[in-house]
């Protein structure tokens, strides 16, 4: 496990036209993504592809999961927000820790269509 690990930060990345920023202090990181859609975008949720997607095994990792336990593993809690508000919060627990603004994010933007 990395226990020295700090992290002072403020990155600005730009993808497809919209400004994600990345930002740390110490053990703590934040990812600020500016909406729901951008995160659909950058993760491939919101893609339509042809055909159903193949079914995962019973056994196959979460990638939310994956996700944390690498946190955890660097000794690095990782916050997620979207516009500001924090969805999902990895390396805080054994698992990810999804809060109630992700549910009633996902829940709004199902009732807009989009």
């Amino acid at each position: 496990m990395a226990s020295g690990l700090d992290i002072e930060a403020r990155l600005v990345l730009t993808w497809n036209g919209h400004d994600l920023l990345l930002a740390g202090s110490g053990r703590y990181l934040i990812l600020n993504v500016p909406s729901a859609q951008v995160l659909d975008e950058l993760t491939g949720a919101g893609q339509k592809g042809s055909g159903p997607k193949p079914a995962k095994s019973a056994g196959a990792p979460n990638a939310l999961q994956q996700l944390n336990e690498l946190m955890l593993r660097l000794g690095l809690v990782l916050d997620l927000r979207v516009a500001g508000k924090t969805w999902v919060t990895f390396g805080a627990g054994r698992g990810p820790k999804i809060t109630l603004n992700a549910v009633l994010g996902k829940i709004g933007a199902f009732f807009r269509g989009q």
